[in-house]
């Protein structure tokens, strides 16, 4: 019985794995069937929108480098290393950003820095001038401004965490020995931050890559708003495929960098030293605190305050909310809610299934398929789309009658599935940081006392893991509420949710209606950024 249920469970976990993998393996397989016809296509493409797509890309993303590692670095230093008025405020306050996807950011400063919008129109009125007070939004600087204020978090939050460990300690003996402060800060707490920058750079440089809404709506040339023109305006499913291929081969090396970057993190748990006399923030007054106030201040107010504020603006604007479609806001609310949900549940299971065989069970098939799993978050939507789609229309092609199509389409199956390829990975983070905290001991106590298998996952993990699968399950349904890419192709007909409005609604120019469904986006994007303000607080 023990063995038949450890294979039952090995074979589920291959089939999860594969299922999870599919869209990965299928755009890779695309390049199988290279023929003439394919090469002429990328030869086209190489000679026509390619160089666009790699040049606004790698612009894009060395301008968002730049924006990250400045504005995180910054900060996590400033609250690390100093003490100024309101910083134990500023320190959860700097995480606010998290909250606002970026594609809601751009739509309240386009509405509010265009042309037609409040500030030139009132800049005009106030000086008599004509034509355009500011420069253009809508371009690859302004995409740059906007990932930046969106994502600085990543580089913030785990430089953060590595300067508080040692830094205050450190600084501290540098001091001692005479060094001033400005080589105190760049020889010894610097270094110190430097794998968890390039760990929180290179998650940045994956969003911003894996972005749909800010490209499309700003109008530039990357490779995510190609793969979509490809496929939807083109019709052209090579390249599509092909471009998926390249912009994958990016973010998996993207990804290697990552993981490279967080295996060199060291942390250390000298509680002690943190709080002694000697290792305490430097104390700041009189200008410097204000300088560094400042500082730290900036990020939250144009990455959080201020969008939140436009949004608010041209939400009350005009007649104000009552010709709003509450009706329909109300049931984009319930279908982005009933598919978070479902896909929540069942990446959350799927997570403690791969967790826990790997807790139990730990072999080479475990560990290709947890590393298979962790893949997804990495893939960005467009990619899965292709990897999914690429398919249906091959046993369309082959089996007319077979109606994967409809299943795939017409239904939320294609939808949650794409879900599950992008976000289990997310619950299966949350729910491998639950398991570090189980002693092992407790399962080797469990199987003296007879219980072991499912029964033990069920009776001893079980009743200690309920926080982190909490806490996976409401990371999952947030991640699921903001999705883009994936929704906008993939959803049924009458399947709208909040994010696909509220950039449908902000593509033609309807801000003040799009500003409903971006704010709930909003605010439901606070409630993961609470709980790790206040895990945070406890570590």
């Amino acid at each position: 019985m023990v063995f038949s249920s450890r294979l039952f469970l090995r074979c589920v976990l291959v089939v999860l794995a594969l299922l999870l993998a599919l869209p990965v393996l299928t755009v890779l397989f695309s390049w199988a069937q290279w023929n003439d016809a394919s090469a002429s296509i990328l030869a086209e493409m190489a000679s026509t929108v390619l160089p666009d797509y790699v040049g606004t890309s790698l612009l894009l993303c060395a301008l968002v480098s730049v924006g990250v590692i400045s504005m995180g670095t910054v900060s996590a230093a400033a609250v690390t290393l100093f003490d100024f008025p309101m910083r134990r405020s500023l320190e959860w306050a700097l995480l606010l950003p998290l909250a606002m996807p970026a594609y809601v950011v751009a739509y309240a400063y386009t509405d509010y820095l265009q042309f037609s919008g409040p500030l030139q129109t009132g800049i005009r009125a106030a000086f008599g001038l004509e034509g355009r007070v500011f420069p253009e939004v809508r371009n690859v600087w302004g995409a740059a401004c906007v990932f930046t204020l969106a994502l600085y978090p990543y580089v913030y939050l785990l430089a953060r965490t590595a300067l508080s460990e040692r830094a205050n300690h450190l600084m501290e003996a540098a001091r001692l020995l005479g060094a001033p402060l400005s080589r105190r800060i760049m020889r010894v707490a610097l270094p110190l931050a430097r794998p968890a920058i390039a760990a929180g750079t290179a998650l940045a440089l994956m969003e911003t890559l894996a972005d749909f809404g800010v490209s499309s709506y700003f109008g530039i040339q990357t490779f995510t708003a190609g793969i979509y023109k490809a496929w939807l305006v083109m019709d052209n499913r090579i390249a599509a495929a092909q471009l998926a291929t390249l912009l994958l081969i990016v973010v998996v090396a993207l990804l290697a960098a990552e993981q490279r970057a967080q295996s060199r993190l060291r942390f250390s748990s000298a509680r002690a030293d943190r709080h002694s006399s000697e290792s305490q923030p430097l104390k700041l007054h009189g200008l410097s605190a204000a300088f560094v106030w400042t500082l730290c201040v900036l990020p939250v107010l144009c990455g959080f305050v201020l969008p939140v504020l436009f949004m608010v603006r041209a939400l009350l604007q005009g007649d104000g909310v009552v010709d709003l479609p509450w009706d329909r806001f109300m049931q984009w609310s319930l279908t982005s809610l009933s598919l978070g949900g479902m896909t929540a549940l069942l990446a959350v299971g799927a997570a403690l299934l791969l967790a826990a065989q790997a807790r139990l069970h730990p072999n080479w098939l475990t560990r290709q398929a947890m590393g298979v799993v962790s893949l997804g978050y990495a893939v960005p939507g467009a990619v899965i789309v292709v990897g999914l789609l690429l398919p249906v229309g091959w046993v369309q092609a082959t089996w007319p009658q077979s109606g994967v199509g409809f299943w795939l389409t017409a239904t939320v199956l294609g939808l949650v599935w794409a879900y599950l390829v992008r976000f289990v990975a997310v619950a299966l983070q949350s729910v491998q940081s639950g398991y570090a905290r189980v002693p092992a001991s407790l399962d080797d106590s469990a199987r003296m006392l007879g219980t072991s298998g499912l029964s033990l996952v069920r009776r001893v993990h079980w009743p200690l893991l309920k926080k982190p699968l909490a806490a996976a399950t409401l990371l999952v349904l947030v991640d699921v509420m903001k999705e883009l890419p994936a929704t906008l192709v993939l959803r049924p007909f009458n399947t709208d949710t909040l994010a696909v409005m509220a950039y449908q609604l902000a593509r033609d120019e309807r801000l003040g209606e799009a500003a409903l469904p971006s704010l709930a986006l909003v605010l439901v994007g606070l409630l993961p950024v609470i709980l790790l303000s206040r895990t945070l607080r406890r570590s």
